[in-house]
């Protein structure tokens, strides 16, 4: 199951409601309503993930647009499963992430991208912080998935 995790779904209502503001302080949007019933369901059942599969599809698209904005890849171009390591010392994913990462779903490439920060091991978070930022933000614009 490609899960979306409930921090995820609520920073995607927050970008939402950035974006589109409140006109009367009260009403919100149809994406933070849409992701906001998702959300309290989750934290009515106590769960930490969201199936992607089967969120609503009013949902999934809203939380699909906060993920376009969001970095793809944690590669930060300092790859060392070349050079025979399970684990990536530049960005965190295992060998078999690496490989596979433009097959994954946003939902479970969210998933890695939890561990990996969670972890906070990897060169990207560390020796090579300002590198992966600026890695990041020359990456976004285009998204069209090539780094890897």
């Amino acid at each position: 199951m490609a899960g979306i995790h409930i921090t995820d779904i609520e920073s995607a209502i927050n970008w939402w409601r950035q974006l589109q503001p409140s006109a009367d302080g009260i009403t919100a949007c149809d994406q933070v309503r849409a992701l906001a019933e998702v959300y309290a369901l989750m934290v009515y059942h106590h769960q930490d993930l969201a199936d992607e599969t089967s969120m609503p599809r009013r949902a999934h698209a809203a939380w699909l647009d906060w993920y376009a904005q969001t970095p793809d890849s944690p590669c930060i171009a300092i790859c060392s499963t070349a050079q025979g390591d399970a684990v990536c010392k530049g960005c965190g994913r295992g060998e078999w992430e690496v490989q596979q990462w433009n097959l994954l779903s946003p939902g479970d490439k969210r998933l890695v991208w939890r561990r990996i920060t969670d972890a906070g091991t990897a060169w990207r978070f560390n020796r090579y912080a300002e590198r992966a930022r600026l890695t990041a933000s020359a990456a976004a614009p285009g998204r069209d998935g090539a780094a890897a």
